[in-house]
């Protein structure tokens, strides 16, 4: 029989905060001594080189804050059933709580775990914490989920979320602490190679961090969100991303922080608590198909001709920021600088590769998927789709951007191009020639290279061979 004393093991995911986490929260209030841990488990091994190295600065950051309150965090590595079932034992803990997740190999994981556990007679499960509103629970009238975004956000936008609640300031700790291995042992930023260096400072790492941007955000730069998101060259969005990816950051208390703007009366505040929910309505999508990760969502595209061979010398452009359309390559190159790439600039750079250069999205979501700091598995399947025009609430299929309108209209005074692309100017910024420190050695690229002369595929080309292709389907 479990002792109603005994530990609470707090697993450790996504969700690498004190403050507004509900496990915790749940944890500290129960009374027991509580063990934090974080297991280097199936899951995250599979990650690609930038979020498998920013989640690791993040659980070293967790771990600080930990120490500032008298605990500690616990780091295994293995696989998460057995080692959560070898802590409980070792520990006596009668219960291990953890903060859902909802892609289907976390899912899998995690049902694994839970079954082995409570057959073990142990307290194990979940809840929620990651997405402003459970996916089951919004359905439409039909009784089915939803695959447009407008009726979906219509149903869940006058919902009562509740209010942040405050970290504990102290956690009771167990009568013997069980041992930990070392961060720095387990290489997580290994593939980062020296890109490490150069995407470091660029980062906005931990809790104290992501609430001071979002104090900054919502208290002034919010009532102009709506216009100046779209322009990469300017700070016109919140920036907190990579926050909310590792939960540094809760999306509840971004979304009280929106409510509260649009109360003051700041135009924007409205567009970005629709941009919460566009999140949320990815995980929507993501649990109920989890096909979308993967798989066009719509069946129908798969006979489309896209090319699939990523070693195609236009794709490789593509990559290297080398395709000879400034708006594209200046958005290759931001991600390898700071790990990041501005929206308009994906939407951009997404449409050239999917529909300029005919090539399949799946190519982009994975490079994505080893390149972005703020990898979301659920955001990155969703764009990558609706650019594409093979996703739910797709953009229309036959819409191909224009990068160089696109520049004029959202760049026009070319401080992003500018920024990033060395070749463009007698002077180059700093993180112009930063990029080159980043790159694999391999790609022997400097920026005294010329700038392409050609793109690799011309706009206009591009556009019409696609719309061509598109003119001999039916979808």
């Amino acid at each position: 029989m479990i002792e109603p004393t005994s530990p609470v093991i707090w697993w450790v995911r996504r969700d690498l905060r004190l403050t507004d986490n509900s496990v915790l929260d749940r944890a500290a209030k129960s009374g027991r001594p509580v063990i934090p841990v974080f297991v280097l488990d199936e899951v995250f091994e599979s990650h690609g080189a930038a979020p498998k190295w920013r989640l690791g600065l993040g659980v070293e950051h967790l771990a600080e804050r930990l120490a500032g309150i008298g605990s500690r965090l616990i780091l295994r590595r293995g696989t998460a059933q057995v080692v959560l079932e070898g802590l409980a034992a070792e520990t006596g803990a009668g219960a291990v709580w953890w903060t859902r997740a909802y892609d289907p190999a976390s899912i899998e994981r995690d049902e694994g775990v839970k079954s082995a556990l409570t057959g073990r007679g142990i307290d194990a499960g979940s809840v929620p914490g990651h997405i402003l509103v459970e996916p089951w629970t919004v359905e439409t009238k039909q009784g089915g989920y939803y695959k447009v975004f407008t009726p979906y956000w219509r149903a869940v936008k006058d919902r009562d979320v509740p209010a942040p609640f405050d970290a504990p300031t102290e956690l009771r700790p167990p009568a013997r602490w069980p041992d930990s291995d070392r961060i720095e042992d387990w290489g997580m930023g290994t593939a980062m190679d020296r890109g490490a260096a150069v995407v470091r400072p660029w980062l906005n790492l931990g809790e104290e961090a992501a609430q001071a941007r979002l104090a900054a955000f919502s208290g002034d730069r919010i009532d102009g969100y709506e216009t100046q998101r779209n322009h990469p060259g300017v700070e016109g969005t919140s920036g907190l991303s990579e926050n909310l990816t590792y939960g540094e950051i809760s999306v509840r208390a971004c979304w009280h922080a929106g409510l509260r703007a649009q109360e003051d009366g700041k135009a924007g505040a409205a567009t970005w608590l629709k941009e919460l929910v566009w999140r949320d309505f990815a995980y929507h999508l993501m649990f109920h198909t989890p096909h979308l990760l993967t798989e066009n969502w719509r069946r129908e595209w798969d006979t489309f001709p896209w090319n699939e061979d990523e070693q195609l010398p236009e794709v490789t452009a593509w990559k290297r920021g080398r395709t000879g359309i400034p708006f594209v390559d200046a958005a290759m190159r931001e991600l390898f600088v700071t790990g990041r790439m501005h929206n308009r600039a994906r939407m951009i750079a997404a449409s050239y590769l999917t529909k300029n250069l005919m090539s399949h999205w799946r190519i982009g979501s994975r490079w994505f998927e080893d390149t972005l700091v703020d990898w979301d598995p659920a955001s990155n399947a969703l764009g990558w789709q609706w650019a594409s025009g093979s996703g739910p609430d797709a953009a229309p299929y036959f819409r191909v951007f224009n990068p160089v309108t696109q520049l004029d209209k959202f760049d026009k005074d070319r401080a992003y191009v500018t920024r990033f692309l060395a070749e463009l100017s007698d002077d180059p910024p700093a993180p112009a020639l930063a990029f080159y420190d980043a790159i694999p050695r391999s790609w022997r690229m400097s920026p005294d290279d010329p700038y392409p002369e050609h793109p690799v595929v011309d706009p206009k080309e591009g556009r019409d061979r696609a719309i061509a292709a598109y003119g001999n389907r039916d979808f």
